[in-house]
């Protein structure tokens, strides 16, 4: 028999390789945020299963892209700056590429917002060597 625990077990572990997966995507395309949707997979797997978690924690992933975030180190200068040259490009490839104004305002806008982002949000860090 199927219990509320088991289900809720399930949920999280789909939901967790779901988060990873679309993360993973982030990485790729960089117009798709990585960060979030791997900081919701370890929430999820946390819930899921031991095994799971303990296994995503010591992926390259996870100690690339969550660990600085929950330790609240932020981000150095270097990495800002690549994350945003690589999503500018293709922001400006996907402006001059469409057709609808309303599409290009609504990308130049998520540009302009991206950057505030990483300027004010997010804390420059020193690299670490």
């Amino acid at each position: 028999m199927i219990t509320l625990k088991k289900i809720k077990i399930i949920l999280f572990l789909i939901l967790g390789c779901l988060s990873l997966a679309i993360g993973v995507l982030g990485t790729v395309l960089p117009v798709l945020p990585g960060g979030p949707f791997y900081l919701f997979a370890a929430f999820c797997f946390a819930r899921s299963s031991k095994r799971f978690d303990n296994w995503f924690r010591n992926t390259s992933l996870y100690k690339r892209y969550v660990e600085a975030f929950l330790q609240k180190k932020g981000m150095t200068r270097r990495e800002k700056i690549r994350i945003n040259v690589i999503a500018d490009f293709f922001v400006i490839l996907s402006i001059l590429y469409v057709d609808i104004l309303l599409v290009k305002v609504l990308l130049l806008s998520l540009a302009l917002y991206k950057h505030y982002y990483f300027i004010r949000k997010i804390k420059t860090i020193a690299p670490s060597h």
